[in-house]
């Protein structure tokens, strides 16, 4: 009865609009003081604070995002769609195929699905819509590519879920290579059969000389140099996840000093973001910790464990259930709502029904993906819809084929796990 009044006022809260940090807080104290009383919650919030924010890996998120705030101050997000698109503009939709890819490019330097869908806006569909493009064509390739922010390391979700989980940060990372990759692919694959059944959503393309294509790799080389070093080291074992973050960061910096962009304003501006953003994941985090106690100490994850095997339910009926679930609350909550409302609770089901957690993280990351795009939240079709005055409905409507192609990649990652557990499985020694 406790388990329902708690999970009842945490529905409450989160309807009311009340930040999810605080909703999990709130109803996660309440539910411990039903359960045990005021010494249990006293105990728990002596310690609770302290080994939520206080594990090494978790510094790897405030040195990553910084990494991200100077590459953005460095202003080479602006130009790095049109270099881009010098070496894809006789490609069938040439530049929605730089959309993809400068989405993946994005996400090489920000976890911030949001935000990569909101640059991508800036720059992208000014420049699809000027050469004829559809403009529900144009919006929905921008709403996808954005989702790649959130798979290709350094990605905030994926690291927030080896917190939650306790999973090798190292191996998350690296695991999410291969499916961002493919991601991509399917985003271009997307768009050349939607051009292939409708010509007329493209217009004309554009011829670059050799002299301006190479020109334009020393806008890509950056982008590319800070990739190979950050994931580089973590895959290699020479150096862990929190040590490539702070080297990722300094190579940040540093580039951003030599582009002649770096001005105390900005440095201080940089700081102060990654603090803010720092402090409330860390409170996510808290607050998750807190509410996760509360779950463990009702024994409902061992109950809910004990009843699907007494129910003799197969693995992958479970896992069925487990991922439509996924795509109902991506319509709903982000990525870090889904993942500190849910891990607690499933991922000692999927271990215990012999699913790698490595895997069933990047499969969680996908489905959340998904759920970026689709009603009635869709956060990254709002930020489109935003950026560009584009009806929302329209934008929607753009996204619907690529929704369908992501789900279609998801089954084959269920039936082929080792699409993502090949690449962790060959890690250096740190890992």
């Amino acid at each position: 009865m406790t388990l329902v009044v708690v999970i009842v006022l945490l529905l409450l809260l989160l309807a009311t609009g009340l930040p999810v940090a605080f909703s999990l807080g709130i109803a996660g104290t309440a539910g411990l003081v039903m359960f045990g009383g005021p010494s249990l919650l006293t105990g728990i919030l002596s310690t609770a604070p302290g080994s939520a924010v206080g594990s090494y890996e978790f510094m790897t998120i405030p040195m990553f995002l910084l990494m991200a705030e100077f590459m953005v101050a460095s202003r080479i997000s602006d130009t790095l769609f049109s270099a881009i698109a010098c070496w894809t503009a006789r490609l069938p939709g040439g530049l929605g195929v730089a959309t993809a890819l400068t989405g993946a490019a994005f996400g090489a330097i920000s976890g911030s699905s949001t935000a990569a869908a909101a640059t991508l806006s800036k720059s992208s569909i000014p420049a699809m819509l000027a050469q004829g493009y559809e403009r529900q064509f144009a919006s929905g390739i921008v709403s996808i590519s954005g989702t790649l922010a959130m798979l290709i390391p350094p990605s905030v979700a994926i690291i927030f879920y080896g917190l939650l989980s306790g999973a090798s940060v190292a191996k998350l990372l690296v695991a999410g290579i291969i499916p961002g990759v493919l991601v991509t692919l399917v985003i271009i694959f997307t768009i050349w059969l939607l051009i292939w059944r409708k010509p007329s959503i493209t217009g004309k393309t554009s011829t670059y000389t050799w002299a301006e294509k190479l020109s334009s790799l020393k806008v890509a080389g950056p982008f590319c140099a800070l990739f190979l070093l950050v994931t580089g080291l973590i895959y290699l074992g020479i150096a862990t996840p929190v040590e490539s973050s702070a080297i990722g960061a300094l190579g940040a910096l540093v580039f951003t000093v030599i582009s002649g962009r770096m001005t105390r304003a900005i440095f201080l501006q940089a700081v102060a973001r990654t603090c803010a953003t720092s402090a409330m994941i860390a409170l996510i985090v808290i607050s998750a910790q807190i509410f996760g106690y509360f779950i463990t100490a009702t024994g409902t994850t061992q109950r809910l464990v004990e009843a699907v095997g007494a129910a003799g339910l197969s693995p992958y009926t479970v896992l069925a259930f487990l991922v439509v679930l996924y795509l109902v609350l991506g319509c709903f909550l982000d990525q870090l709502s889904i993942l500190i409302l849910t891990i607690p609770i499933a991922l000692p089901l999927i271990i215990k029904l012999g699913f790698d957690p490595i895997w069933f993280g990047i499969l969680v990351i996908l489905l959340a993906e998904v759920g970026m795009v689709t009603p009635p939240v869709g956060l990254n079709v709002f930020v489109v819809s935003k950026s560009t005055n584009t009806p929302v409905s329209e934008v929607f409507h753009g996204v619907w084929p690529h929704v369908a192609a992501h789900v279609a990649l998801i089954l084959v990652l269920i039936i082929f796990p080792q699409i993502v557990l090949w690449l962790p499985s060959t890690m250096g020694g740190r890992a």
